[in-house]
């Protein structure tokens, strides 16, 4: 009995060492060497400080900063946080929002649905009834915390930005091209814009 005990305490204290502190050291070490920037959070400095992370999205509101797509979390990373709406496409909540006619058996006290934020995003752009808005300007990403918008959603955006800092338009598109990031690999996913990377190019051109 007394042997059994000592095998199996003998068992866990080498297991512990092993899974609780050799390989997380392994592991952390290789990461520094091989990923050192994304191990870290592949964060942004400006004047010698962190302002973000490239792969975190962030809330921006002025009106001369383009704009992330909604959040259901309002960009706050963290355990516990990185979740989208539990709404689906179909969604009369989701869709029609908040104190809508339509949806009077639906409690919207707290929702802005799509149709609100279509509205919304046309006049802070200046957009006619008759123009499209980009879905992903009106939309959240699964996590809540995505980065990037579509090049569309940055073009809408962009008339809006350059009357704000009294800039040519031309300007703020070419910035757009120029941080424009490509499809992962190649082939997974849409181009889209990094807007942490975009607003901090534009407050550096002024």
């Amino acid at each position: 009995m007394l042997r059994q005990l000592r095998s199996a305490f003998v068992m866990v204290l080498v297991f512990t060492v092993i899974t609780g502190a050799v390989y997380p050291l392994v592991v952390t070490g290789i990461a520094q060497v091989a990923f050192g920037d994304k191990a870290d959070g592949s964060l942004v400095e400006r004047n010698g400080g962190p302002v973000g992370s490239r792969w975190i999205g962030q809330t921006f509101t002025g009106a001369e900063y383009f704009h992330p797509r909604p959040s259901a979390t309002g960009y706050a990373p963290g355990s516990g946080y990185a979740f989208g709406s539990n709404y689906g496409p179909t969604n009369e909540t989701w869709l029609l929002g908040e104190d809508d006619s339509e949806t009077t058996d639906v409690d919207e006290s707290e929702t802005n649905g799509v149709d609100d934020l279509v509205r919304a995003y046309r006049e802070e752009n200046g957009l006619g009834e008759d123009q499209p808005v980009p879905v992903d300007a009106v939309t959240g990403s699964a996590s809540s915390l995505d980065p990037h918008i579509s090049i569309a959603n940055a073009r809408s955006q962009a008339p809006r930005v350059a009357a704000s800092r009294g800039m040519d338009e031309g300007t703020i598109r070419d910035l757009i091209d120029e941080h424009t990031q490509g499809r992962d690999l190649g082939f997974l996913g849409e181009p889209g814009v990094n807007v942490l990377l975009l607003n901090l190019a534009l407050d550096a051109s002024e």
